[in-house]
């Protein structure tokens, strides 16, 4: 594939919701490029770009792929993604590195759920978008319907550039009003021929033409001089005013396809050449230190790693954009993110499966390399004696989280090895290990996210069977009255024995309390729990009835029993412990004895003070369609939820409430099915509450029946 420089490559990333045609356009577009002699289908399973096992099972797009076109001396990489929000991180990446997007809409259903969800995405980057209509040729194709629903849901800025002459079964002729053209497919699709528009529909034409010059002229001051003044613009002048508009993202223009039959693809790569912004076209990318950084192929060398996956007979491959410079084979580049120098020894085109090693790639170009060893999702290599570091893609928080372990014990280290591998792949996976809580846990985007997971998990090593369960509440239990409570430790076993009798009193933790009455505080020791709370801890002891150096062991017993509380075995906070009075030995005292000493006393007085199990609560924020609010909140109020408030946000009502952790389980899947995935959410921890008396109960008696099956 010969050279190109920066100003002939065009970054186009496919977007829309699933089944909208985005894999069938891109098997097109390659058609059209002459790099395919014969188009695969999705339901053959044998396009370019749904080349995993995975996804020719399910039939549906579940990676972003990388495919590139030589179209009139023009590279056109691109970027097609999936469709499902369970999948979001592969649609933020690409987004991340394309310079135009191509929203599909399903002309038979108009802005389904992932368009809103997308589009959202598109504006945060405000990446230049196109819209087109596809599936044309469809009995219940609507076009009229998709275009006022993109208008909105998405705005005035849509602007119609062509339509279907005659869609439906019959669909093979689309008019151009930005050529004032119409193209007339052959049945089989690809080159039409050009036509003059038909004399019924010249009015109509007329009409949008007229609108997307008006369109045009608005956001540029000089156009809008010469159509006062001349009544028109040219096709060039229509051409530069229409790419600005779209940089700024002020204009959308608006295209029909029939991705299936090959009719206007070719049309969209045409206007993609001539009309979509090119990497140097569009505004610097700013650094993390704020500088800018021009897309030069003369400047300083600089990549942003956006992708990595796993192969078994080649290892990690790296998928980058160049923003700077231009990439030759053997360069060596220097990780921002930790210093270390890595040499690109091979450089790859890509192809779907196919990569093709090229000895360059110039400023705004994507390409691959392989064994980066030390280079991840997110970073920036750059030429040495530079400090370029790219903002970071801010990937999806997770709406999912499960508990995950080997199905056989003694598989735990292959599980962990396989844990990484996915995490490194998919950053939108995030993998903890939890002391407190004793369990491993995805934190994932929803259950065919989850699928998809531990079908990975399972191919990656071969023998390794993984099971899922809940994960468990980190609930805390504090008390809520004070108690005094005394231990004696004494033991004796032939030797040296063990004799320790402390006395304290307990009592629930407030900011601003009053030291205890009736006692002197010789000395305090606050500690900020890494669980939340507080344990203040409190010298009281008066005539050296137990000496200083044995009150450390004191401390250290109550802390052991904080991190296994006596009611559920949860972390236990916002408690004042106040040591008064003891004995000790002067042969058989020692630390050990203390401890429990401690520990006992602790957990005796903890039992009798009215204990009390908090549980985590977390503002919940839906954002979903004004229809569907109603049920929404109906729903939420089975959760245990409190409603704060209802507002809006960009396209949707947001609904904001109150929930109980532990309510939340299953709330991803149920909240799609109450709104066919037209909603999303999100959670944030807000503080610990008790939890009610009944509630209370229930976990006391499950824990204590669990710990009694454990000691047999």
């Amino acid at each position: 594939m010969p050279n190109f420089d920066t100003s002939h490559v065009k970054n186009i990333v496919l977007l829309g919701h699933a089944g909208s045609g985005k894999t069938t356009l891109a098997e097109s577009m390659l058609f059209e490029a002459g790099l395919l002699t014969r188009r695969g289908s999705v339901e053959e399973k044998n396009t370019t770009s749904d080349f995993y096992e995975l996804e020719q099972q399910r039939g549906n797009s579940i990676y972003s792929k990388l495919l590139h076109a030589d179209w009139r001396g023009y590279k056109i990489n691109v970027l097609d993604t999936p469709g499902y929000d369970d999948f979001a991180g592969e649609v933020v990446s690409s987004l991340r590195v394309a310079d135009t997007g191509i929203m599909l809409l399903n002309a038979s259903f108009g802005v389904e759920v992932g368009t809103d969800i997308i589009w959202e995405y598109t504006e945060q980057f405000r990446t230049p978008m196109i819209f087109a209509v596809n599936k044309l040729d469809l009995d219940k194709a609507d076009f009229d319907r998709a275009v006022t629903q993109a208008k909105d849901h998405f705005g005035r800025n849509i602007t119609v550039v062509q339509y279907p002459l005659n869609q439906g079964m019959e669909f093979d002729s689309i008019i151009d009003v930005l050529r004032m053209t119409m193209y007339k497919f052959p049945v089989s699709g690809g080159k039409p021929e050009k036509l003059p528009i038909p004399d019924n529909e010249q009015e109509k034409a007329e009409r949008l033409h007229k609108e997307l010059i008006e369109a045009i002229a608005e956001n540029d001051e000089t156009l809008m001089e010469k159509y006062f003044d001349m009544g028109e613009l040219d096709e060039d002048e229509m051409k530069a005013g229409l790419k600005k508009a779209m940089i700024n993202h002020d204009l959308f223009p608006l295209f029909c396809i029939s991705a299936k039959k090959n009719m206007g693809a070719g049309r969209l790569m045409g206007f993609i050449d001539n009309v979509c912004p090119s990497a140097n076209e569009m505004p610097p990318q700013k650094t993390s230190s704020g500088e800018l950084l021009p897309c030069d192929a003369n400047g300083p060398a600089c990549i942003f790693i956006y992708k990595t996956i796993s192969e078994s007979h080649i290892g990690d491959m790296s998928f980058f954009k160049v923003y700077s410079g231009t990439i030759k084979s053997g360069i060596e580049l220097v990780n921002e993110s930790n210093g270390v120098t890595e040499k690109l020894n091979q450089l790859f085109i890509v192809e779907g499966a196919k990569r093709t090693a090229v000895n360059e790639l110039t400023a705004g170009d994507l390409g691959a390399t392989i064994k980066l060893k030390h280079t991840h999702v997110n970073n920036t290599l750059h030429a040495r004696g530079k400090n370029y570091e790219l903002p970071p893609i801010e990937f999806p928080a997770s709406t999912m989280s499960v508990a995950i372990e080997p199905a056989q014990k003694g598989d735990e280290e292959k599980l962990s090895l396989a844990l990484h591998q996915v995490q490194e792949e998919d950053p939108t996976v995030q993998v903890e290990v939890s002391q407190e809580l004793k369990q491993i846990i995805i934190h994932c985007l929803g259950e065919l996210h989850l699928a998809v997971i531990k079908w990975k998990i399972e191919h990656i090593s071969r023998n390794l069977a993984v099971k899922f369960s809940k994960t468990r509440i980190p609930y805390r239990e504090t008390i809520r009255k004070s108690i005094q409570s005394n231990y004696r430790h004494k033991k004796q076993s032939g030797g040296a024995g063990q004799f320790a009798e402390v006395y304290m009193q307990v009592e629930p933790w407030h900011d601003g309390m009053a030291d205890p009455k009736g006692m002197s505080v010789r000395g305090r020791d606050e500690h900020q729990l890494d669980w939340g709370g507080k344990l203040v801890f409190l010298n009281c002891i008066v005539g050296g009835a137990i000496d200083q150096r044995f009150l450390p062991s004191i401390l250290k017993g109550v802390m052991e029993k904080m991190h296994e509380g006596p009611l559920t075995g949860s972390y236990v906070r916002d408690v004042r412990v106040s040591v008064y009075d003891g004995k000790m030995h002067p042969v058989d005292s020692n630390d050990i004895s203390f401890k429990i000493a401690g520990l006992m006393a602790f957990k005796q007085a903890f039992q009798q003070a009215d204990p009390q199990i908090l549980e985590p609560v977390y503002t919940v924020t839906v954002l979903g369609p004004d229809d569907l609010t109603g049920h929404i909140i109906s729903e939420l109020q089975t959760r245990r939820a409190i409603m704060e408030g209802m507002d809006t946000e960009g396209h949707f009502t947001k609904i904001t409430a109150k929930v109980p952790l532990s309510e939340m389980s299953d709330y991803s899947s149920s909240l799609r099915s109450i709104t066919q995935g037209r909603a999303k959410f999100r959670m944030e921890f807000f503080e610990y509450v008790p939890v009610p008396f009944e509630l209370q109960r229930k976990l006391i008696d499950e824990y204590h029946k669990t710990a009694v099956k454990e000691e047999v």
